[in-house]
């Protein structure tokens, strides 16, 4: 069960990073991702498939004025 943001996630195991982003509702273009203590390229957001050992936290930009 992948650890995100501090919570455990069990449907997330299995899932790529890019599709649990989707399913959570975030934007992809307006976030960090910090992924097992190191922040992760957009790029690589596709290819990383979360698993029990993963921890990630998820940064959302907000605009303010």
């Amino acid at each position: 069960m992948a650890k995100i943001n501090g919570k455990i996630i069990s449907e997330a195991d299995g899932m790529s990073l890019s599709a649990y982003i989707t399913s959570a509702g975030y934007v992809s273009g307006r976030i960090a991702v910090e992924y097992n203590e190191a922040i992760l390229p957009k790029e690589d957001y596709d290819k990383t498939i979360l698993s029990s050992a993963d921890n990630v936290e998820i940064v959302e930009f907000m605009g303010g004025g």
